[in-house]
């Protein structure tokens, strides 16, 4: 499978624009808010924000976007039996989790786009063999397909559909996102290049720090 090319052109923008690994963690510069907004009747800046959802993890509690209210997360969507580059991004993303796996307002949320197959068990399975023990911080969320979808393409505007032409059946991008506090998205990176997790690292001490 390989990696789309669709990232909104906002989102590239700002990926080619985020900080090099040559930066130092404790650089003060802000990470962009992505994404459309727009000036309310205020004239407040209403900046555009992950949607409501509701999906399943690997141990079979159910994950919320309010369970993510005040922490920040890296999103990510894959399927277990992914040919081409899901081996490539869990490997990334497990450096992300070994760096971060310590601290409570971090979360890792990995979606499923095949869940007919990738139910409870077989994430739980997936996750295990990966070195992830539990859910504390790295989940594997199933769900309604149509519904993963709808979230990866309007909320963290990144290419998730079906598609028959594509090996194992599925089009996806290898995008990382990272997601604040809020429910915004701050970075995207692309999580088959070690060079861009590397950023991805750096950033995220940036939302972490009070």
């Amino acid at each position: 499978m390989k990696i789309s090319n669709l990232f909104l052109p906002i989102l590239v923008t700002f990926a080619i624009s985020c900080s090099s690994p040559a930066e130092k963690v404790n650089e003060t510069v802000e990470l962009p808010i992505l994404g459309e907004r727009y000036v309310d009747e205020n004239k407040d800046t209403v900046y555009h924000r992950i949607a409501d959802f509701a999906f399943v993890n690997q141990v079979g509690d159910t994950i919320r976007k309010e369970d993510m209210s005040g922490k920040i997360y890296v999103a990510d969507f894959f399927f277990t039996s992914c040919p081409t580059i899901c081996p490539i991004m869990k490997k990334e993303m497990l450096r992300v989790y070994n760096q971060f796996k310590g601290n409570p307002n971090f979360k890792i949320l990995s979606h499923s786009i095949d869940p007919t197959y990738d139910t409870q068990l077989v994430l739980k399975e997936y996750a295990e063999r990966l070195g992830v023990p539990d859910a504390a911080t790295w989940n594997f969320l199933t769900g309604d397909q149509e519904k993963i979808f709808e979230i990866g393409q309007t909320s963290y505007l990144t290419t998730t559909m079906a598609d028959e032409l594509e090996p194992g059946g599925f089009l996806h991008s290898g995008a990382f996102l990272l997601v604040d506090q809020q429910g915004r998205i701050r970075g995207v990176y692309d999580g088959t290049k070690a060079e861009q997790v590397d950023r991805l690292l750096l950033d995220i001490p940036k939302l972490l720090q009070p």
